[in-house]
């Protein structure tokens, strides 16, 4: 059993979004859930956006949303972000890199998801 899961809704930003312009905006939503023995930190990032003309733009940075947080066994932290696509689809997979409060360092796997704008995909 995969002691972290992620879990991801996105949704489609008309008000940021200028599809005259090639500009398509997304939020995505996170639940990282810890469902191990031991409390973990994230510590990094690391996304691999793809758009629909499969292009890709690979960003890492240290944690998330200007935070490292710490999870504790049984406990999530959820938070939100935004990317901005030149196409009206795209996906976005990656992981985090984790340590365990014992220092094991592991990657939290995030599983490829579906950004895309209304009608889009059919």
């Amino acid at each position: 059993m995969n002691r972290i899961a992620v879990r991801v809704t996105t949704e489609y930003l008309p008000r940021q979004s200028v599809p005259s312009q090639g500009k398509y905006a997304f939020a995505y939503h996170i639940r990282i859930e810890n469902r191990g023995e031991e409390a973990v930190r994230l510590l990094s990032r690391h996304w691999i956006i793809t758009d629909g003309n499969a292009r890709v733009k690979e960003v890492r940075g240290p944690g998330v949303v200007g935070e490292t947080p710490r999870i504790e066994p049984g406990d999530d932290y959820r938070y939100s972000s935004s990317v901005l696509l030149d196409t009206e689809v795209g996906t976005m997979e990656g992981s985090y890199q984790m340590i365990s409060d014992q220092g094991e360092s592991f990657d939290a796997i995030i599983t490829p998801f579906l950004l895309a704008a209304p009608g889009a995909v059919h």
